[in-house]
């Protein structure tokens, strides 16, 4: 079934988002890549078409008068990273009136809004059954971001997600970007190997947990009948009380420490949305408070 998380008005509220970093944040993602140039090095390397979004203030003047195309000038100490993000497609995520899954894709296209704007590649994928489906790759510029962007629309939610099983197999850059895993992560299936993997690689990590209210804070009362959202032969019937409320909250609290801290131990970043937060909350308190954007 067809997503419509990522939509005009959303693209608009992205772009807005875009301007107002532009304007009161330096840096982007900690600014481990650039501020607002490649580096120091003022020696010249090479040369690469002109995308649109580029800095139009590298554009090589000169060349374009002999060759009537627009050229960047390169220098011999820029890198241009390649960002990817992963995407929890499993059927948990469709879980909560708030939708976890609207949130991780509306937060993927942030992420990949604001890559595409430092003129970072940018690649996203779903992480499924232990495959990766290669949603979206080697994104670069605005006008590619438009024409692409709308494929997050067609992830299709079902099944569970084994994150070490997918990436283990797959093939990233060493040191070249920012790796984003995009998950509820309320499994007891591994992804601390997935995260040791691109810690070796020495990326830049970021995991966005995302839990529904319902999930945050429960308020269900009475006999209820629940079913595992991945595994639906598993089943929990049970007389909800304050007991079994207060048992829940310490179960949520172990779950989401245990990534958070893990995070930690391997120098990755960690942070907990609501499925209900704005992109204006996630960006502008919890990434800058962290200090990821600053």
């Amino acid at each position: 079934m067809k997503n419509f998380a990522i939509n005009e008005e959303f693209l608009q509220q992205v772009e807005r988002l875009q301007m107002l970093i532009k304007n009161n944040v330096a840096g982007l993602f900690g600014g481990n890549h650039r501020a607002k140039t490649y580096g120091s090095s003022c020696e010249f390397s090479d040369y690469r078409d002109y995308t649109a979004g580029d800095d139009i203030t590298k554009i090589d003047w000169n060349a374009y008068a002999r060759f009537d195309k627009l050229y960047l000038k390169l220098f011999l100490d820029e890198r241009q990273m390649h960002n990817r993000i992963y995407i929890d497609a499993s059927r948990s995520m469709a879980f909560g009136t708030g939708k976890k899954h609207v949130q991780a894709l509306r937060i993927a296209a942030a992420i990949a809004y604001l890559s595409i704007n430092e003129m970072d590649k940018v690649s996203v994928h779903a992480v499924r059954d232990g495959n990766i489906e290669n949603v979206i790759t080697n994104l670069l510029g605005k006008d590619a971001f438009i024409s692409e962007i709308d494929k997050l629309n067609d992830i299709d939610f079902d099944g569970d997600s084994r994150f070490s099983d997918a990436l283990l197999p797959s093939s990233v850059g060493y040191g070249d970007g920012l790796s984003v895993l995009i998950s509820d992560f309320l499994t007891d299936n591994n992804y601390e190997d997935a995260i040791d993997y691109l810690a070796s690689k020495k990326r830049d990590i970021l995991c966005i947990q995302i839990l529904s209210k319902e999930e945050l804070n429960p308020q269900v009362r009475g006999k209820m009948h629940f079913f595992d959202s991945e595994q639906s032969s598993k089943f929990y019937r049970k007389n909800i009380n304050k007991e079994i409320v207060n048992a829940y909250k310490r179960a949520l609290e172990y779950a989401t420490g245990r990534i958070r801290n893990f995070c930690a131990s391997r120098g990755a970043e960690y942070m907990l949305v609501s499925a209900e937060d704005s992109v204006y909350k996630i960006f502008f308190d919890k990434l800058v408070n962290m200090g990821v954007l600053k």
